[in-house]
């Protein structure tokens, strides 16, 4: 008997002590904060562009200008910029990487004053070469000397040449030549 004594009372010790433990775990705190997070927009637009103006009869050593702005109006600056040029309609112009149409890009930091046509563009303020003459056909590519920053704008004039070199074979050709500039995002930053 005495030992269902000393159980009961070692149980309810027991008991008395878990209940005390649940009585005195009441003491907590919290905080809390938040915040918002909006993703920008990338945006590449040429507000003006002479590049839809066609040029002939050409012959060689000729050349063609035309004017694009290219206008960076997302709110994230870009990092980089690439052109893309295929002909939607090709002939010898496009495909004689040597005697055919040779491209070169130039940059104006005010707009470029035009006369013509036919199209000629001067500079008011300076230049920069944006890109070099090479093949008016290819694919990707990079670009230099560009803003790049959201808000701003690029004056550009795109030089396209006829090689006076060119022989007989290209006469009577004809190629219609699509450009196509591409912005890349800038590289992730801490925010």
């Amino acid at each position: 008997m005495r030992r269902k004594l000393l159980l009961s009372v070692a149980a309810l010790g027991a008991a008395a002590s878990i209940a005390g433990l649940g009585t005195f775990a009441t003491f907590t705190t919290s905080t809390s904060a938040s915040h918002t997070i909006a993703s920008g927009t990338l945006s590449l637009t040429a507000p003006f562009s002479r590049l839809g103006t066609g040029a002939s009869p050409i012959a060689p050593g000729d050349t063609m200008q035309r004017a694009i702005d290219l206008s960076y109006s997302g709110s994230i600056s870009l990092g980089s910029a690439t052109l893309t040029t295929n002909a939607t309609s090709s002939s010898l112009l496009d495909s004689d990487a040597t005697n055919g149409l040779q491209i070169a890009i130039d940059k104006c930091s005010a707009a470029w004053t035009e006369s013509g046509p036919p199209y000629t563009y001067t500079c008011g303020g300076s230049t920069s070469t944006v890109l070099s003459s090479r093949a008016v056909i290819g694919s990707n590519i990079a670009l230099s000397n560009l803003t790049l920053t959201a808000g701003a704008t690029d004056h550009l004039r795109v030089t396209v040449t006829f090689p006076s070199g060119a022989g007989n074979t290209l006469q009577n050709q004809s190629s219609t030549v699509n450009y196509t500039f591409t912005g890349n995002q800038r590289a992730g930053t801490n925010q």
